[in-house]
Parts: structure tokens; C-alpha cells; sequence
């Protein structure tokens, strides 16, 4: 497939880092599908590089094609964070997902997406942000959004199990502020995240895209994470617009179709709350609910026993444990929509 660097403007002066993906072909499929993909907090945008692959590949002689896929930094991660790290110096409060989706919608409504017919696809505080784009967009502009181990939550769910929540929480928060973020190489780094958790059970090629694409040459010799350790760990605590996902989820159900794809480990989403998702009686309907086996998200507290085993949960695993079970999972909401007709942006 071909691969194009953008970089675009963000709101309150920041900038928003993105990669376009294309048939080798290079056949233009103007009445195409545009994939969006949002990663989760602690990731970047080309994780998503097996999983667009793999999609190009298996839709290309479907009679739902894809015209083109996006991917896109957080503007505290991956390339966005090198471009923006002056100013994130001045950013102790972090990078909302609020943020996050307000550049994502600023980018929808570009002349560049004029006529595109646009499939959001969000993993964890991604699937926020994908959901969050229909209070700005008008939720029929879109074919679908497809929210992938979504950590949204209604405020009740969250609340009624609060202590266990909040222990996760201030767990990843400080796992993540202490995590190591320089290597002598990226072969060592490699060599580092093959043999520890959570990373072991990643697919290789997500872990090579992590020391390729996460890691930058340090000054000072080695490599270091690209982005600070403490913006990442901030997301975590950014729940609110988890809670108004959930609500929104609500608001545009019968408006535009949701597509729910988990992992079979119970996690840090439990099942009470992903069950709450699509809880027909609070007027949440989805679409679909998809489980990919052999993968999960995070760990609550509460069911584990010692740090080793929660942090072995403590990131999201579908897209990096089985990126190509998950592209076929895709790929069946997509092979849905083909006698459905949308509007285009």
C-alpha cells in the first residue's frame, strides 16, 4: 500500500500528525469507503499498519472497496508529540480526548473529505473520540463508526463499582510515570519489549512499528519514547468524556449504525459495562457486537492478584495482539454496509 505523511493544524495552536494509506495500485475508488483510525492512550498512529494492510487486501475484490485509510497521532503522542513539544511543556493538564476529536472533526469537515464516505474506527479512548465527532457532524455523514474495546461508561456504571475503577486508574497512571523510555537501540528496545509484559503477547509487527515509529534517535546517543511519560499517564485520569461518549452513544444509535468490537478477556472494561453499551432498555442500540478471540483490553484491580499480573493487562491488546483477526472482523461490518447507501460528506 502507499503511505503519505501529513501534518495538520490543531485546536489551541497545536498540530495533529497523520498518514494517509492507499492501494498499491494506485486506482483511485472514488466511491470507496475512508477509513479513520484513532489509537488508544500509550500508542500511535501506525500500530494500525498490519490491520490497513490487511483490510486493502481482503476488500479489494469485495463489492465494498476502500478508497483510502487515515491514521492519526494524539496530539500528546507519536509524531504529534515531537511537533507539539514545546508547547505540551505549557500543558500539565495533558491533551483531552476532547481535543483529540475536536482536530479530528476540524479535518472531517476539510475540502480534503468533500465527497468521501467516512467510517470512524476508535480503540479505547480512540473510540471516544469517534463517537464524540457525531456532537459535532452530523452522525449521518457517516456509513458507521466502529468503536473497537470502547472504554466508554455511563457515569453510574463507573461510579457504582468506584473504587475498583479508581484503582486501575491510579495504577496505569503510575505505571506508565515510571515506565522506561530509553534504549541503547531500537534492537534493543525490540529485544526489551519482546520479553516483557504487556508487550510479549503483541504480535511482532506491532512491536517493530512501536521501536520504529514510537522511539526517536536521542541526542545523547540511544533512543527515547517520543512522547513524555506524564502526558500519557494524564489521559488516564481524562474520564469525562468517556461518560459523554456513553451518553452520545445513546443520542445517535438511530441515526447512524455502531459496530462494538471487544476482546474475549474480561478486563478493564468489564462485562456489566461493555453489557451496558448496549443496554436496548437506556436506549442504546447497536448495530453489531463482535468478540475477537484470544485478546483483551486491561485487568480491574479486584481480579488480580499482584502488579505483574494487572500491568500484563494494563494496555489495550486487540489491535496488538491479533491485528489480523481484527482487520476480518472489519471486514465483515464492511462486506454489511454494501447494500446500504450513505450520504457523503
Amino acid at each position: 500500500m502507499n503511505v503519505e505523511s501529513f501534518a495538520f493544524d490543531a485546536p489551541f495552536s497545536l498540530k495533529m500528525a497523520a498518514k494517509r494509506y492507499s492501494p498499491a495500485s494506485g486506482q483511485d475508488y472514488c466511491g470507496g469507503l475512508t477509513l479513520m483510525f484513532m489509537h488508544c492512550i500509550g500508542s500511535h498512529k501506525e500500530q494500525w499498519e498490519p490491520v490497513i494492510e490487511q483490510l486493502f487486501k481482503v476488500q479489494r475484490n469485495k463489492d465494498v472497496r476502500l478508497r483510502e485509510a487515515w491514521a492519526f497521532d494524539w496530539q500528546s503522542h507519536g509524531d504529534s508529540a515531537v511537533l507539539n513539544r514545546e508547547a505540551l511543556k505549557n500543558r500539565a493538564e495533558g491533551v483531552s480526548v476532547y481535543e483529540w476529536a475536536g482536530a479530528i472533526a476540524e479535518f472531517v469537515k476539510s475540502p480534503r473529505m468533500k465527497g468521501h464516505r467516512i467510517i470512524p474506527l476508535g480503540h479505547s479512548a480512540g473510540a471516544a473520540v469517534s463517537i464524540l465527532l457525531t456532537k459535532t457532524i452530523p452522525p449521518q455523514a457517516f456509513s458507521s463508526v466502529v468503536l473497537i474495546e470502547p472504554t466508554l461508561s455511563t457515569r453510574e456504571s463507573f461510579e457504582s463499582h468506584l473504587e475498583d475503577r479508581m484503582a486501575a486508574i491510579d495504577f496505569a497512571v503510575a505505571a506508565t510515570s515510571t515506565r522506561r523510555d530509553h534504549w541503547l537501540s531500537r534492537e534493543q528496545a525490540f529485544g526489551y519489549f519482546k520479553k516483557r509484559i504487556p508487550w510479549e503477547v503483541w504480535d511482532d509487527r506491532v512491536i517493530r512499528l512501536m521501536t520504529d515509529h514510537a522511539l526517536e534517535d536521542s541526542p545523547s546517543g540511544g533512543v527515547n519514547l517520543k512522547w513524555d511519560r506524564k502526558q500519557e499517564a494524564i489521559s488516564y485520569a481524562d474520564i469525562e468524556p468517556h461518560f459523554e461518549g456513553a451518553l452520545q452513544l445513546g443520542r445517535v444509535c438511530h441515526s447512524v449504525p455502531i459496530h462494538v468490537i471487544w476482546g474475549t478477556r474480561n478486563d478493564l472494561v468489564p462485562e456489566f459495562i461493555q453489557d451496558s453499551l448496549s443496554d436496548v432498555s437506556e436506549g442504546r442500540v447497536v448495530a453489531s457486537v463482535t468478540k475477537v478471540k484470544n485478546a483483551g483490553h486491561m485487568a480491574s484491580c479486584s481480579y488480580l492478584s499482584t502488579p505483574a499480573q494487572l500491568l500484563t493487562r494494563l494496555f489495550p491488546k486487540v489491535v496488538q495482539e491479533q491485528p489480523d483477526l481484527l482487520a476480518r472482523a472489519i471486514a465483515s461490518i464492511l462486506e454489511g454496509l454494501a447494500n446500504i447507501s450513505r450520504p457523503k460528506l
